[in-house]
This record gives structure tokens, C-alpha cells and sequence, in this order.
């Protein structure tokens, strides 16, 4: 099956013809690093990651390219310095470690490159003089404007009129602009703001600016896929469009336009008020990363998606039977080690749900089947099948790919097998009723001890 994506440009599903099989290239707008990211922010990661993996699946590892930058230029950086109190460099630092922290723990991969806004300054300068010079730019007053009226077709992303886009674009009115609808390149800095010198003086570049050049400087002025979520469709990457396409009109920029949808918290919109405003870093305080993710790919990217605490819990208990599945392979392997994980072909259903523009509902409802296949196994070389299908179709989603063991206990507990020592104690006491408090105590807290012939052993539900 053929994978096809809806492009957002054409607003229909289509089927995906990359320019280059062996260099399948896309850009992922990234975040602006002002602050720890939202589990809104996580959404895209984790989307496009999938969708990275479902390349490299169907084109080799070594021929996808997947940039996805960061943006540490910007008037919310200057802002937020200002407020803290705090050197912007010491800022951007710490929020992009974060991020990065943040990123891993919701299982994505790095990007294959991951430019700066602030390592591109040259780029972007040239950037400006070829729009200056093709008449689609002009200078005025320190700034560098994109004049939009220069453009004929000017909002096909978007599909916005005029005067909405004027009013979504929340434009600054200035004196200096020749239509109410150019937006800024290039601003002046004061001397306390970070800035470069350029043709116009010394100043900064505008957001939209920086994805356009730093597009082309690592993925060339054509390539297949950008992505992001579906709040920047308008200004932001209906202006990409505007000053890539209007700099270099020989060549397309990007094919195919991706948007994951809207995510709302505990049924409203998320806001620090309402207190459903959850960062990623305090929910992994109270949930494992995986369950964040397999809570986001429940479901499907381009509709909205309702991000709730319980439907965290409800995807950690999912992924506690797909564990307890996977745990039943070391009981087959015995001695031996079995086959790589690498030999296991992933379940035709779980890849082509994904083929069918990233349906990872339908994929994980395949998930689910592999994982019915492993409780339904009966010999031991049906368990290491199965269960090695269930971890191929978990990888291609970023998913079970931790030992079932860690997964259930976590790195150990001190306290818990002390505890589980005591109730040992107990039962060779014959103090069954201080036994049956700590199991009691324990599950609660939801921790499920079990009893062997090995011994007792525990793993977390909760």
C-alpha cells in the first residue's frame, strides 16, 4: 500500500511521491524556547516522529532527512529574559535542555539536524536581498517588510480573504508599511536586544523568516514535507510559503503541507487559570512518558484532540497488558536468547493503518490484536513469535520498546522491597494479618504483588 497523507494546501488525502527516494526530506517547525513546553507542544513531537519512523520504515534509515529547528530568537525570549531577570543565552539554554528532556521522555527520536534560528543570520540576509531585489520586500525605516499585495496568490494555505487574514495576522499598524498586510522580515534591535548587523542596520529577524532560510539551507529550496501543528497554518507558514516561493519561483518549496489538530485539556481550552495548563515535565512527575504518548496517539492527529489526566491512566493500563504480553517471552526464550528483534516482521495491519495517513487509532487497535495473539499463544515458539511481532508493531509507533521488568518496577524501590521483606516476615510468623495490610497498603498504591515459587515479585498498575 501506497502511504498517503493529507496535504493541507490541496485540502485532500494524496498519495505521497517523494522527489528523491533516497533522500525523503522534511521540516517540522520547532519550539521557541522561551519556556518548558506544554503537552499541547508535545503533540507535534510526537506525530511527527511517527511519521519519521513510517519513512524510514518504507524508505531505509539512511534516506530520510527530518529537520526540525529550534527558534531562540524571538520578542517572547527577549520578554521572558526580562521578566526572570535572566541572560537570554542562560534561557535558551536551559529551555532547550528541557525540551530535549521532554522530547526523549515522550520516546521521539532526534531530528537527523536540528539548526538555530541564531546560526542562520547570513542565510536569512540573503534571504531579504533577493526579495528586495525581486520587489516582493522593501525597506523602511530599519525594518525589512514582505509586501503581500506583490504576491497573487497570497493565502492559498490559509484560505483566508484579505481582511482575515489582516485581522488573524494581528499585524502592527506603522506608518512605514505600503499595505496594512506586509509583515516584518527584519527589525531594528535596541543595544540591550540581541541583533546583527545587516544592510539596514543592526536588528533581528522576524519568526517567519528564519523556518524559510533554514529550510533551504538544510533540506534545499524543494522538498517534500512540512509539518506542524495547525495553529501556525496562518500567519506563520502561509508566510514561509509567501517569501520561499516568491525568493525562488522556479522551484516548490515544500509538496506536501501535514497539520496535526487542536488539543484541548479537561475538555476546555488549556489555560493556567482553569488549572488543566499541563507542562510535559510536571505530568512525567505523575506518569510514565510512554503513556503520554500512547494517550496523544489515540487519537488521530488531524482531528482534535481532548487531553485528559485519565485518559493517561486509561493508556498506562494499556500499556501494562501490552507489557505483561512481552513479559511472557522470557519464560519462552529459557536459556536461549531467540532471534533479534530486527527478524520480526512488523503486522501488515498495524503498517498499513499508518499508510492511511498516520490512522495510529487503527493501528493500535492492531497492537492490540498482536497482544491477544501472545495470551493466545500455546508453545513456546509461538510466544517468541507473537511477542516479537507486539514489539515490532510497538516500534514503528515509539512503543514498547522498554524491558518489561523496568517498565513495571521502574529502576527499583527500596521502600517497596523492604515492605514485601516485612510481609514475608509476617507470613513466617503467622502474622497473615500484617501480611494482608502490606499487600493491602501496597496495592492502593498501585503496586500488584505476586507470589511464586521464586518468591514474591511486584509491578506497578497505577
Amino acid at each position: 500500500m501506497t502511504l498517503h497523507l493529507h496535504n493541507s494546501y490541496t485540502r485532500r488525502k494524496e498519495a505521497f511521491e517523494p522527489l528523491d527516494a533516497t533522500n525523503v526530506r522534511m521540516y517540522v517547525c520547532g519550539p521557541t524556547v522561551y519556556d518548558d513546553i506544554h503537552i499541547g507542544n508535545a503533540r507535534p513531537l510526537v506525530v511527527f516522529d511517527v511519521l519519521a519512523r513510517l519513512l524510514r520504515h518504507a524508505y531505509g534509515m539512511d534516506h530520510v532527512t527530518y529537520v526540525r529547528n529550534i527558534t531562540d530568537v524571538d520578542d517572547k525570549i527577549i520578554d521572558r529574559a526580562a521578566e526572570n531577570g535572566e541572560a537570554i543565552d542562560a534561557l535558551t539554554a536551559r529551555t532547550t535542555e528541557n525540551f530535549h528532556a521532554a522530547a526523549a521522555a515522550v520516546g521521539c527520536a532526534p531530528p537527523d539536524v536540528e539548526p538555530r534560528a541564531t546560526d542562520h543570520i547570513p542565510q536569512m540576509i540573503a534571504l531579504m536581498e533577493t526579495l528586495i531585489a525581486s520587489e516582493h520586500a522593501y525597506a523602511a525605516e530599519g525594518h525589512v517588510l514582505f509586501h503581500v499585495p506583490a504576491m497573487d496568490d497570497y493565502g492559498q494555505l490559509s484560505g483566508r480573504n484579505r481582511d482575515e487574514m489582516i485581522a488573524g495576522a494581528r499585524v502592527e499598524v506603522a506608518p512605514y508599511k505600503r499595505d496594512p498586510a506586509d509583515f516584518v522580515l527584519w527589525k531594528p534591535s535596541a543595544d540591550a536586544q540581541p541583533g546583527w548587523e545587516s544592510p539596514w542596520g543592526r536588528g533581528r529577524p522576524g519568526w517567519h523568516l528564519e523556518c524559510s532560510a533554514m529550510s533551504e539551507e538544510h533540506l534545499g529550496r524543494s522538498f517534500d514535507i512540512h509539518g506542524g501543528g495547525v495553529d501556525l497554518v496562518f500567519p506563520h507558514h502561509e508566510n514561509e510559503i509567501a517569501q520561499s516561493r516568491c525568493a525562488h519561483p522556479d522551484d516548490g518549496f515544500a509538496r506536501y503541507w501535514v497539520h496535526n489538530g487542536y488539543l484541548m485539556s479537561e475538555g476546555e481550552k488549556m489555560s493556567k487559570s482553569l488549572g488543566n495548563f499541563y507542562t510535559v515535565s510536571d505530568l512525567l512527575e505523575e506518569f510514565p512518558g510512554e503513556a503520554l504518548r500512547l494517550a496523544i496517539l489515540k487519537t488521530h492527529y488531524r482531528q482534535p484532540l481532548d487531553f485528559t489526566k485519565d485518559g493517561v491512566r486509561e493508556a498506562r493500563q494499556e500499556l501494562n497488558r501490552f507489557y505483561r504480553a512481552l513479559g511472557l517471552r522470557a519464560d519462552a526464550l529459557e536459556d536461549g536468547e531467540g532471534p533479534p528483534d530486527a527478524s520480526y516482521v512488523i503486522p501488515a495491519d498495524v503498517v498499513s493503518a499508518l499508510q492511511d495517513d498516520l490512522n495510529t487509532p487503527l493501528a493500535l487497535a492492531g497492537i492490540h490484536a498482536a497482544a491477544d495473539a501472545v495470551f493466545a499463544a500455546d508453545t513456546p515458539e509461538e510466544v517468541l513469535r507473537t511477542t516479537g511481532a507486539l514489539k515490532a508493531a510497538g516500534r514503528l509507533l515509539g512503543l514498547l520498546q522498554a524491558d518489561p521488568g523496568v517498565w513495571f518496577q521502574g529502576d527499583g524501590d527500596a521502600e517497596i522491597d523492604a515492605l514485601i521483606a516485612e510481609r514475608l516476615e509476617a507470613r513466617a510468623a503467622k502474622d497473615f494479618e500484617r501480611a494482608d495490610q502490606i499487600r493491602d497498603d501496597l496495592a492502593a498504591r498501585g503496586i500488584v504483588l505476586e507470589d511464586g515459587a521464586g518468591g514474591t515479585t511486584w509491578r506497578r498498575e497505577g
